[in-house]
């Protein structure tokens, strides 16, 4: 697919990282089931129920073995951007237990930094079940463990300072210790000169907290990352479109996904429509949002044009679509140079 010019944003200057991510710290669960599963235990298809540890349990004992893989959203995007060649960093809280350790593990050996200590006693380590029906379609219970205890105290914010961009996960804004921590992580770049890009996450996230987003955009974000459901979500808008006409020009950068209609780029009055890739069968949708946006931060951050920094997220989307699990199984660099031309 052909890359079109178009003026680059200014590259943003920083010493140590490209990106550096805030989030919550999961471990993913991803199991295939059929449609009755979801019925049988009062599930909405395509979203995120939150639910305690005891109904984790539940649900993980009526289903059949799974993939275990470090993940939540700002994770997963951070491990992309680590396979794109990126200079990454993540920060979230785990706990000292064994799925604590599979995280740490799986995430440093994607070539991200994760640096986060983790806590000595409170909850277990979050996980997130994932039940992907045969549509491919996921749909997600979270239990947030220990990561909801992030607060500004974990933050390493010598590694804040030194990323040319943070980015944030919406999911944070349901804990009130990690608000703070976004806060003041975000409070802290803008004044060392860097750039804040928010994940709205999820639409019932953003029916949650929909005012909150809305000065978070207007005042404290540069780039924003929703799909179609989430941006329309956010302004009460009857249409994509209309949704579309609200966010333009709140934030320096819109990127907005809309699945298999590709996605759209916003920029002052510019819009880019990017197309899809379709690389392969429809496997599972886990993880499409944050590779996105993985390969869109990894180019923004080299101060390509928005065109090849959409193009470069939705290469990274149609990729790890095509897989079950998050977290791209082939090498994102080298498909970025077969569709791109792109050498990272």
């Amino acid at each position: 697919m052909p890359v079109p010019e178009s003026a680059p944003p200014q590259p943003i200057d920083g010493p140590r990282f490209d990106v550096v991510g805030i989030g919550n710290a999961i471990v993913d669960v991803l199991v295939k089931a059929e449609d009755d599963v979801l019925h049988n235990h009062g599930l909405t298809k395509g979203t995120m129920a939150l639910v305690d540890e005891t109904q984790a349990e539940r649900l993980y004992a009526s289903i059949g073995p799974g993939l275990e893989t470090s993940g939540g959203s700002a994770a997963n995007t951070m491990a992309g951007i680590a396979q794109l060649g990126g200079r990454a960093g993540f920060i979230g809280r785990v706990r000292d237990d064994q799925l604590g350790a599979i995280f740490a593990h799986d995430i440093r050996a994607v070539g991200a930094s994760f640096q986060t200590p983790a806590a000595s006693s409170g909850p277990s380590t979050a996980r997130c079940l994932i039940l992907v029906t045969p549509d491919a379609q996921r749909t997600m219970c979270t239990y947030l463990g220990a990561s909801v205890g992030l607060d500004p105290a974990d933050l390493d914010l010598q590694m804040v300072a030194d990323a040319k961009l943070l980015y944030l996960e919406g999911y944070l804004w349901d804990s009130e210790a990690a608000k703070r921590a976004f806060i003041a992580a975000a409070e802290l770049i803008r004044a060392q000169g860097g750039q804040v890009a928010l994940s709205l996450s999820d639409a019932f996230c953003v029916e949650r907290h929909r005012d909150s987003f809305q000065e978070l955009v207007d005042g404290h974000v540069d780039v924003l990352f929703a799909n179609e459901m989430e941006i329309i979500a956010l302004y009460k808008a009857n249409s994509f479109e209309e949704a579309v006409d609200q966010v333009r020009g709140r934030c320096q950068v819109a990127a907005l996904t809309r699945s298999e209609l590709g996605s759209l780029v916003l920029a002052g009055d510019q819009s880019h429509p990017i197309e899809p890739f379709r690389l392969g069968e429809l496997v599972d949708t886990t993880g499409a949002g944050d590779l996105y946006a993985a390969g869109f931060l990894h180019a923004y951050t080299r101060g390509l044009n928005l065109e090849t920094c959409g193009h470069l997220g939705s290469l990274c989307a149609g990729q790890v679509v095509t897989q079950l699990g998050p977290r791209s199984q082939g090498s994102l660099r080298q498909l970025a140079a077969d569709h791109l031309g792109l050498s990272f």
